[in-house]
């Protein structure tokens, strides 16, 4: 796939998932508050299956999706993008700068939106600020959306497996804010759909206007190879004249 095919499925993607969002959040705005589709028979689950373990099990991997975990994680997925140093120093950045810029547009949403939270007695965990869309599920989906790109790009073997676990660790941060009680189903739903469509647009703008050798990785390794064999060919042939 060239990178014009990239760019342009990563931005349509991108657009599609953040108008599906735009209509929840009109749906959620509209609702004044109220809640939405499953939202109360999933809360009401959620307090009713509460054991000790799994409530400790899902405080411990909501905690990964907040804080310097993700940052850290951003990072390793820069590192493992560029292929020099100059390189990674700049897809480090360009990835911390991705989910720093993403959870500052999540937040000015979040407040222009002001939808109120569970009821605070219900809450298993602590939490801050409006509702929707929520930030762990926000942050979990981008910084996983990075992983997997870094991972399908320079780790064509076993990549199956790496990319699963890691898509299950981004969607489940975001269930565990349900289970905990400290947001609504659509919360969740609103934060995974703004995530795909903020990745898919920088994803894209990347994919466009990156430098082709940044991007692919292994431009050089393709042209250099070639004209060496050409090279060889055309000496070969000179031989065979003289």
């Amino acid at each position: 796939m060239i990178r014009r095919d990239v760019a342009d499925t990563a931005v349509c993607t991108g657009l599609g998932a953040l108008a599906a969002f735009g209509v929840l959040a009109i749906v959620v705005v509209g609702a004044n508050g109220d809640t939405l589709f499953t939202d109360d028979d999933l809360h009401s689950w959620s307090l009713a299956h509460r054991p000790d373990v799994v409530v400790a099990l899902a405080r411990g991997l909501t905690a990964t999706g907040t804080g310097v975990v993700p940052y850290t994680l951003a990072v390793l997925a820069g590192i493992l993008l560029g292929r020099t140093v100059r390189h990674r120093l700049l897809a480090v950045a360009l990835c911390v700068a991705c989910l720093g810029a993403g959870q500052a547009a999540r937040y000015t949403v979040m407040h222009l939106i002001t939808r109120p939270r569970p009821p605070q007695a219900d809450w298993a965990s602590h939490a801050s600020g409006w509702s929707f869309p929520s930030g762990h599920a926000t942050t979990a989906v981008v910084t996983a959306g990075m992983l997997v790109i870094a991972v399908v790009v320079r780790a064509p073997r076993g990549r199956t497996v790496l990319t699963f676990v890691i898509g299950c660790w981004g969607a489940l941060v975001g269930l565990t804010r349900v289970y905990l009680g400290v947001h609504w189903f659509t919360d969740v739903m609103g934060g995974w759909l703004f995530a795909v469509g903020w990745l898919g647009l920088c994803l894209g703008a990347a994919a466009r206007w990156l430098p082709e050798h940044f991007v692919v990785g292994t431009a050089g390794m393709t042209r250099e190879p070639a004209v060496a064999a050409k090279g060889t060919r055309e000496q070969a042939a000179a031989k065979d004249r003289t």
